[in-house]
């Protein structure tokens, strides 16, 4: 008799014992040749029925046994593939996330998962088709048993990869909050060190720094000299880079918070503390709280109109009337919170400048740059913010900084325009404030410091500009043939 392997002996035997006819079947086992082969001597009867029942058996073994060298062949395969599969996943993996950042390949994805996932799915068939020729005595319970162990091994196995694919996402997460972290702690470091050596102090008038750094705590100089109730108007030096006196305007509106028609000059810091030595002229045709002083000449809106004004200081004379091309007016795009100043003049560092709306920018802020001796617009630049949203503006150094309230205490300079580069920049610049709302903001270059009317007191701010410091020359990098990065610009006008 031809030896028969052990599984195929037991295979044999587990049909009949499952149809319960163990009598029928005798089976002897000898001891183990030299060779290693285990002989089974099998005693069957001389019954053709069971024979036949026997040999249908025999072929559903043989054929469960094929499918299942079959698929631990492919398992078999499948283990000894090459590595280089491996590397080639983790490569498209890797150009996968970065054509999609936010998608992460899943674990169960992995060449050992699939692995163990066939190999249980195999496992599952078999037990399967063993437990379908089967009966319902104790063998069967067995099969059903292992069945469940396979089934249950399957949904582990992938429980485990979908955890780890959780995981694997929330420590993604978790490194990427703590890398903001770490940059943000990074850039305060920065500022604090800045502030702590700030270097050498910027001289009256210059424009040797890098922008806007801080602002200082608050100075309440003092109530205007009309009373508390006249809320709105503004004060300040001469906005000059280098003004012929020392002189400081305050410039209170009516109670109504629009017409302007008294004004007072005091010759120096002391006079206006002591509120003498003071000159106190009547205006009686200015509109709004947009007026500054640049050069010894008072700039406002002549009111009802959107024509620019100039009074000589010396003399409280008009000496020109001009219409702004375009500028909207009678309060149609004022600042929040703060009406009638649709057009608001500013002096810096580099000349006269006026801050408006036109129906044209569909309310967003424009800029100009005024010739102040004949009020003639030299250039414009249209910015990205809705004027109505910002709380106030002024410009130092060619850069227009925008406000934004945050709270009735506390003010945000978040916006920044480079008139020189058409570039514009986001920034977070606290500005604390005594009471909520801050009328006119005019900037002095000669002392570094924002004039400021809140509802009613004179207050103001020393500034602090980020200096220049040496930097190492670099070496000109080669960019590729058609990569360029142009900054991000906005519309310029000059006037034909």
């Amino acid at each position: 008799m031809q030896p028969v392997p052990a599984l195929l002996t037991f295979l044999l035997l587990l049909p009949l014992v499952l149809h319960g006819q163990p009598q029928l079947v005798r089976s002897e086992l000898s001891s183990v040749d030299e060779s290693g082969t285990l002989q089974c001597v099998v005693h069957l009867p001389n019954n053709s029925i069971f024979l036949q029942q026997l040999d249908r058996l025999q072929t559903t073994v043989q054929e469960l046994i094929g499918k299942y060298e079959q698929e631990l062949s492919r398992a078999k395969e499948f283990a000894h593939a090459p590595e280089d599969q491996d590397s080639q996943a983790l490569e498209m993996n890797r150009m996968q996330e970065s054509r999609n950042p936010g998608v992460i390949s899943s674990p169960y994805d992995h060449p050992a998962f699939n692995l163990l996932r066939l190999e249980l799915e195999g496992a599952q068939e078999l037990a399967a088709q063993l437990k379908a020729e089967g009966g319902n005595n104790g063998a069967a319970d067995l099969l059903h048993q292992l069945q469940s162990q396979v089934t249950n091994a399957s949904l582990t196995l992938k429980l485990l990869a979908d955890s780890n694919h959780r995981s694997f996402r929330a420590l993604r997460q978790e490194v990427e909050v703590l890398e903001g972290r770490l940059s943000e702690c990074e850039r305060e470091k920065e500022q604090e060190q800045s502030s702590r050596d700030p270097g050498l102090p910027l001289a009256p008038g210059s424009c040797a720094h890098e922008g806007l750094q801080k602002v200082g705590r608050p100075l309440v100089l003092k109530l205007n000299w009309r009373g508390f109730s006249h809320k709105a108007g503004a004060w300040g030096r001469d906005s000059a880079p280098d003004p012929a006196s020392s002189l400081y305007w305050v410039a209170p509106l009516r109670v109504d918070g629009r017409y302007f028609d008294f004004y007072r000059l005091h010759k120096s810091y002391d006079d206006l503390v002591l509120l003498k030595h003071y000159e106190q002229w009547k205006m009686g045709y200015g509109d709004g709280s947009g007026n500054t002083v640049y050069r010894n000449f008072m700039y406002f809106n002549y009111y009802g109109t959107n024509d620019m004004a100039k009074v000589d200081l010396s003399s409280n004379t008009l000496v020109l009337q001009r219409p702004l091309p375009g500028a909207t007016y009678n309060n149609r795009f004022s600042y929040a919170g703060v009406p009638w100043t649709d057009i608001d003049f500013a002096g810096d560092e580099k000349g006269l400048w006026v801050l408006y709306a036109t129906e044209e920018s569909k309310g967003n802020l424009v800029v100009s740059h005024l010739n102040d001796s004949t009020l003639e617009v030299e250039q414009t630049w249209h910015t990205s913010q809705y004027k109505p949203a910002l709380s106030g503006a002024f410009m130092a150094c060619g850069v227009l900084y925008a406000l934004r309230s945050l709270s009735t205490r506390q003010e945000e300079i978040f916006y920044a325009f480079d008139t020189a580069t058409g570039q514009e920049h986001h920034l977070s610049i606290l500005l604390d404030k005594m009471l909520e709302t801050l009328h006119g903001i005019n900037y002095c270059p000669w002392d570094h410091k924002l004039y400021v009317y809140n509802d009613g007191f004179l207050v103001n701010y020393d500034l602090t500009f980020l200096t220049l410091k040496p930097r190492m020359p670099t070496p000109l990098i080669k960019r590729p043939f058609g990569v360029r990065a142009p900054p991000k610009s906005f519309k310029s006008n000059k006037p034909s």
